[in-house]
């Protein structure tokens, strides 16, 4: 899963409903222009997605991306109860669809479901300021759900690793190396460097660029210093190797990012 194409992505809640079916409980067919995320907590359904069918029962999530044709019918004698987040992305990118299957088992945690009842309550309360409270609300369980994927598909990290990413990104504005790293944590810099490369997928020097490069542009944006200040503070004493880096990493030179 590529974790950075859904960074900029902020989605935009138009519809909730606390749905809890009766009998004869359905859904027509129709093609959908939104983003369907559901939360079964009781209950059984059948969905007809782009023409396949899905059984969705509790603890189960339903995810119905834009462009699909959806359909539903509940059983009668197990009426579904969910909970249904009807969403767009903002912006033009409503085509980019979340890395879910169309059914995933047993994703209501303990959070997300506390997640899910504050959102219901805000939203059902109406107070001021409530749909932007309700946009924080959604876009904290979407992360909650991409991070419990990342999770799932990238094997546990080393603690050896956590801790030198968390070394370095203490201390990226300081001369940092792989020997002083391997030295501090007490490992051979050879082994260090393939550890961190296959937990990582990057170098250590690609990691402390990344981490340089990110506090860089925050510095830039904020206002306040030039190019060469926010250079030097991110440990980079030439400046014109961190204005190659920043653009080969960034797309653009740093001076773009000053405010």
């Amino acid at each position: 899963m590529d974790i950075h194409k859904y960074e900029h992505l902020v989605p935009d809640v138009f519809l909730f409903v606390d749905r809890r079916s009766f009998a004869d409980w359905e859904i027509i067919s129709s093609t959908i222009d939104f983003h369907d995320l559901s939360f079964i907590v009781e209950g059984k359904a059948d969905y007809f997605i782009n023409g396949e069918k899905f059984t969705v029962e509790a603890g189960d999530m339903l995810y119905v991306p834009s462009g699909s044709v959806r359909e539903a019918h509940t059983f009668a004698e197990a009426p579904m109860h969910s909970f249904a987040f009807n969403f767009f992305w903002t912006g033009a990118d409503n085509h980019v669809h979340l890395p879910f299957e169309t059914v995933t088992k047993n994703r209501m945690t303990k959070e997300i479901l506390d997640d899910i009842r504050e959102f219901s309550h805000n939203w059902m309360g109406g107070q001021p300021f409530y749909r932007m409270k309700a946009r924080a609300i959604f876009q904290l369980i979407v992360y909650r759900l991409l991070n419990i994927a990342h999770h799932q598909e990238t094997p546990l990290l080393d603690p050896r690793i956590h801790k030198v990413m968390a070394y370095i990104m203490d201390h990226y504005a300081e001369e940092v190396t792989i020997t002083a790293l391997a030295e501090w944590i007490g490992l051979n810099p050879v082994y260090l460097g393939k550890l961190f490369k296959q937990n990582t997928g990057s170098t250590c020097k690609e990691f402390l660029n990344r981490v340089r490069v990110n506090n860089a542009e925050m510095i830039l944006s904020a206002g306040g210093f030039n190019v060469s200040e926010v250079a030097e503070h991110c440990g980079y004493h030439d400046v014109a190797y961190f204005s190659n880096v920043f653009k080969s990493m960034k797309g653009y030179p740093p001076s773009a990012a000053l405010k």
